[in-house]
């Protein structure tokens, strides 16, 4: 028994990996703040990012599954060297972001609701140390296999919570079928700034290019071959269905609570003063335990990115105990100190960095498009008309949201 549930665990946790590395505070924050500042009304662009999200899983590990390449030895062997560089900086960079945005908000949101039951709180530097400190050594004891399980476990957790609150503080059905129609919403007045860098970063931390370039990773690793299409088809599905549902549910939860008394979304700490009048402590609790579920989640694989992708550029043993990888992770864990030390402010951190992955977005759709087009790597199955037709659709997204990113980001600074 035991070991049939093992076998199909194993079938699905390259998902659950994607997952855990896709759901961190970065979609908490900019699903919340979406449902704070404009309810259900921005639902289709989770939908429309969710699909996007899919094809592209679809056909990055189709590529994979069939020359047996990941994407990193694919662009450095096929397009030239200095793509895979530029892929590896631009991911990195936005990495870095990530986790001091996402230590910003799980040790903010700890700080917060610690005063609850700690006179005063406790500050929120303690709380970026420890969980900081708890994921690297995690990271120096683990194999690959112990970080997917305990991501799947935080997973877990992170998803009950949020499913939880679902229920307690969802807003009425006319709210959903309403955001499900492509619209912008209006921007109140005496604000001058629209949902412009909200949808850019709800698609930059859905459609994540980082999440496709592990994926083939993870589909390489597991020994998939074209003959496993079904297999890691379903695994993408459960990837995605999940990724929407635990995204829908944040932002149902601020859109059922805080959008309806009009109270915009700034600060992390405002999750949990604002909420407790609205949806009681008990809801709160659970609220505030799937954040720093989600951000000790998806700081798992934050940490470990940049030395995934300097051994799949090299094509070398991805062996995380040598030194030097073990320095990285080390110095990428210690960017989470970086917002609660000088004060940052968390949400915009990290829904800049959030922004910034969706400008890479073309590039990373013009690439498979590139190679999956090649009949003399895919043979048959080079890609079909109507995939080269959802990529070209999924482009022009990309290409309209990075526009936003870039407009959203100067009018910002």
């Amino acid at each position: 028994m035991k070991s049939k549930f093992q076998q199909k665990l194993a079938l699905i946790l390259p998902g659950i990996f994607l997952l855990g590395f896709n759901i961190g505070t970065g979609s908490v924050t900019t699903m919340a703040k979406t449902g704070a500042d404009y309810g259900m009304n921005l639902l289709w662009t989770l939908v429309a990012s969710c699909l996007a999200t899919y094809f592209m899983i679809l056909s990055y590990s189709r590529y994979t599954l069939v020359t047996g390449e990941t994407a990193l030895q694919a662009f450095k062997k096929h397009i030239h060297p200095a793509m895979g560089i530029f892929f590896i900086l631009a991911l990195t960079f936005g990495v870095a972001g990530s986790v001091m945005g996402v230590m910003g908000i799980v040790a903010d949101i700890s700080s917060v609701w610690s005063e609850s039951f700690i006179e005063g709180g406790i500050s929120p530097v303690y709380f970026a140390a420890f969980f900081s400190a708890l994921v690297f050594i995690i990271f120096w004891n683990g194999e690959t296999q112990f970080f997917e399980r305990a991501l799947a476990v935080m997973v877990a957790i992170m998803g009950a919570c949020f499913l939880i609150n679902f229920f307690i503080m969802t807003p009425p059905l006319s709210a959903f079928l309403s955001g499900l129609v492509p619209s912008l919403p209006e921007v109140p007045e005496g604000q001058n700034k629209g949902p412009y860098i909200v949808i850019a970063s709800m698609v930059g931390t859905t459609v994540s290019s980082a999440l496709f370039i592990v994926r083939t990773t993870l589909v390489k690793e597991a020994g998939w071959k074209i003959g496993d299409w079904n297999i890691q088809r379903r695994d993408a599905i459960i990837s995605v269905v999940l990724m929407f549902l635990v995204s829908m549910t944040i932002m149902a939860a601020a859109a059922g609570t805080l959008y309806p008394a009009g109270l915009v979304l700034n600060e992390a700490s405002q999750m949990i003063t604002l909420l407790e009048p609205l949806a009681g402590s008990m809801a709160v609790a659970i609220f505030a335990f799937g954040i720093i579920a989600a951000g000790v989640s998806s700081q798992f694989p934050n940490v470990l990115l940049l030395p995934w992708l300097l051994c799949d550029y090299n094509q070398s043993e991805r062996n995380m105990k040598l030194p030097k990888y073990r320095l990285m992770v080390f110095g990428i864990s210690l960017l989470g100190l970086v917002v609660p030390i000088f004060n940052a402010r968390p949400v915009f951190v990290m829904i800049v960095s959030q922004a910034l992955n969706s400008i890479v977005l073309p590039l990373t759709v013009g690439c498979i498009m590139f190679l999956g087009n090649k009949k003399s790597l895919m043979g048959k199955y080079k890609l079909s008309t109507i995939t080269n037709l959802i990529l070209s659709l999924v482009f022009v997204f990309a290409l309209f949201t990075s526009y936003l990113s870039i407009t959203a980001i100067f009018a910002q600074i």
